[in-house]
């Protein structure tokens, strides 16, 4: 099942030979292997990667930075006061497995390397899912990832803290090694960019205020079902082959399994779990980012869609 975009919509799409060619960066920020360290578990990340595809976001990325802080000078001259520090805020939105963390990585080296320099930090929505033992409790342990599994009110209280020019926020941390939410906590101090990152930030609810009401640009990370799959499955095989070797770690008890079996676990996994979240809640907050980065089944970008100016 593929679930296609309306024709009618906001938006203008641009193949990669076109985005290309807005780079327009004086010197390269990256060397070769800068550019792979920035790779996911099962996706690389080349040079030409970073040049055509994402140099040209980050520049769009820029002139939205830009723009917002002229607005906001404006804004300051007109009530007589200076401006205050307030990050600007990212919201990066996917499936499991499309990469998002990967395409986190790459704008925020690609921020923090352009002239004038900004901090920029990087969080993940993984820490304000609710303790496992919450979560158990409330029959949820198995729809991990769904938007009821979260701390809504933490999370938008964080991201609007954020907006709101604290000086001083921290969020939870998530391990993926326990498989739970840990006492530990990231503080950000006012970063010149935040970059949020999760399965359902773009999701809309019951309440009043959304947390990406509170973001500044929005971008969906999108790609094929079974392009999705696909990477699911060689994820969960590379991680059965290095971090559940680990005693320790929650899922050690796939780690033996032979190759067959371990697949047959993770199609388990993606069509009770990550397939009808993608097709319940995720995909469906596609339409309302500003950017779509839309990967072919090598993870290569094929295409970008803006939202009309």
């Amino acid at each position: 099942m593929c679930i296609m975009r309306p024709m009618m919509v906001p938006f203008v799409t641009i193949e990669r030979a076109d985005w290309a060619p807005l780079a327009d960066w004086q010197t390269r920020p990256l060397d070769m292997d800068e550019a792979a360290a920035l790779g996911g578990l099962t996706e690389s990340m080349s040079l030409e990667e970073v040049e055509q595809v994402y140099l040209p976001l980050a520049r769009l990325i820029r002139l939205r930075i830009d723009a917002s802080h002229a607005l906001a000078d404006a804004q300051a001259k007109f009530l007589q006061h200076p401006r205050e520090r307030v990050p600007f805020v990212i919201g990066l939105a996917g499936s499991v497995a499309v990469g998002k963390s990967t395409t986190a990585r790459v704008i925020q080296a690609l921020l923090a390397r352009a002239e004038p320099r900004m901090t920029v930090a990087r969080v993940t929505t993984d820490g304000f899912l609710h303790p496992n033992a919450v979560l158990a409790a409330r029959g949820l342990l198995g729809r991990k990832g769904f938007p009821e599994s979260y701390d809504q009110r933490a999370l938008l209280a964080f991201v609007a803290d954020m907006k709101s020019g604290l000086p001083e926020v921290s969020c939870p941390i998530y391990s993926h090694h326990a498989y739970d939410v840990t006492d530990e906590r990231v503080v950000l101090r006012q970063p010149d960019v935040a970059i949020v990152e999760g399965l359902n930030v773009l999701q809309t609810g019951q309440g009043r205020l959304f947390v990406s009401d509170y973001f500044d640009l929005s971008l969906y990370v999108d790609a094929d079902e079974k392009d999705l799959e696909r990477w699911y499955h060689e994820r969960f095989l590379r991680l059965r082959r290095t971090a559940f070797q680990d005693p320790e770690a929650h899922f050690h008890r796939y780690a033996h399994l032979t190759e067959a079996q371990a697949l047959d676990v993770a199609h388990t996994f993606w069509t009770t779990v990550n397939l009808p979240n993608l097709r319940e809640n995720i995909i469906h907050t596609r339409d309302r980012a500003d950017v779509i980065i839309d990967k072919s089944g090598d993870h290569a970008v094929r295409s970008i869609s803006l939202r009309k100016a």
